[in-house]
């Protein structure tokens, strides 16, 4: 049944994808939406007997063996391919900063003034209110760091003063999100007992200084030696990230913290990089990923659009747009960028993407968020990545007009 279930996600994801591609989406996104298609939403509510035929009991589970994987080796790509891009342009002083800690600050801030109505409604018995409350402010601050890399890259944006700014800007945003869940995660097992925190923390900080003063070195003068392309270099690769992913869930921070720490501490060799996304990336990518898309779409249900679910929907959609559009657009402001500019990045930075999918798994496997609000965020995700492409063509047609009334 397992190998059913894999084709048919592949075919489907890859479907979707390449249709949302052709109306100028990312692909991603046609297979985040595919996720829901073979979910309880669509494939379950048409054809509900098939639907508990192919995910029934053993085979959701190693469906889920599967997804982990997936998500693992991509975040371990995702954290060798992570660097902060050079500035191509020279730009207010500071701007990055300003703009970054804007994108998080306000909205976090938003999201944690509509946490108390979230939680009325949807939280889960079991979560604790101050856990809840900042994970859902921490969802409303991402912003996807590898999705906006390619939106920025098919629109031919990355030389741009704006783009530059904006992929940086959700460097730093991504940044501040890796922390604030790391630390929001240590902090649901303490029971009260912070000095367990303070030990979790003091190991995580030292597995973070050991990976780059003492890991990287070692990796950088061995891969120097036998080359990127050295018998084994991808087995030894592979079983650090799996091994880093283990001491982090040891932790009980998460697993995907571990495999993107360790891709983050690989040296910054272009040929390494290359190999990986080859070798790895592509796997994780076409094969592995769309698992965890159809994982996340069996997370979702039908019940989040009862009672006031569309109501909490249509809230969620308000506070991400205009946390993410305020708080970038009003961060380049400050630092000195033109209005259109502005405007311009606060658009960038309201796609979320795959990254806000990983946050919302870690959320759910940390008993914050239930099905419903999963499903809730989830939609939020795909609408705000949506929105990107269009905004910045509507944004590029008005700085046209200006420009040719200004010829006039």
């Amino acid at each position: 049944m397992l190998f059913v279930q894999v084709v048919l996600i592949l075919i489907v994801a890859k479907s979707v994808g390449a249709l949302l591609k052709k109306a100028g989406q990312p692909e991603v996104v046609g297979e985040m939406m595919a996720g829901f298609i073979l979910g309880p939403i669509v494939l379950g509510y048409f054809f509900p007997d098939f639907h508990r035929a192919l995910f029934r009991g053993a085979a959701e589970l190693q469906l889920k063996v599967l997804s982990d994987l997936g998500i693992l080796l991509f975040m371990f790509v995702v954290g060798a391919e992570f660097r902060f891009p050079e500035r191509k342009r020279h730009g207010p002083r500071h701007g990055v900063l300003l703009i970054g800690a804007c994108s998080i600050v306000v909205p976090f801030v938003m999201g944690a003034l509509i946490a108390p109505v979230l939680y009325r409604a949807f939280a889960p018995q079991s979560a604790p209110t101050l856990g809840f409350t900042l994970f859902i402010a921490t969802v409303f601050s991402v912003t996807a760091f590898p999705v906006l890399a390619r939106i920025l890259k098919e629109r031919h944006l990355l030389d741009s003063e704006q783009g530059a700014v904006a992929l940086m800007s959700a460097a730093l945003s991504d940044i501040g999100v890796w922390v604030m869940l790391a630390i929001i995660a240590l902090s649901l097992q303490v029971d009260g007992h912070w000095q367990d925190l303070l030990l979790r923390l003091f190991g995580l900080v030292l597995l973070c200084v050991t990976s780059f003063w003492v890991v990287r070195p070692l990796l950088k003068g061995w891969i120097d030696r036998v080359g990127p392309n050295a018998p084994y270099l991808l087995l030894i690769l592979i079983c650090g990230a799996l091994i880093y992913a283990s001491i982090t869930d040891w932790l009980q921070v998460h697993s995907v913290f571990g495999a993107f720490l360790f891709g983050a501490c690989l040296p910054r060799d272009q040929r390494l990089l290359e190999m990986l996304v080859e070798r790895v990336e592509h796997l994780a990518v076409v094969v592995l990923m769309p698992s965890f898309f159809a994982l996340a779409g069996l997370n979702t249900s039908l019940a989040a659009f009862s009672g006031v679910g569309l109501g909490l929907l249509a809230l969620v959609l308000l506070v991400a747009v205009s946390g993410k559009l305020l708080g970038a657009g009003i961060g380049a402001r400050v630092a000195g960028y033109p209005a259109a500019q502005s405007v311009q990045i606060g658009v960038l930075m309201n796609a979320r993407g795959l990254m806000e999918l990983v946050v919302l798994k870690i959320g759910m496997d940390l008993g914050l968020i239930d099905d419903r609000l999963f499903t809730l965020f989830v939609i939020m995700t795909v609408v705000t990545t949506m929105m990107t492409g269009p905004l910045l063509i509507l944004l590029e047609r008005q700085a046209g007009n200006r420009r040719l009334l200004g010829s006039l």
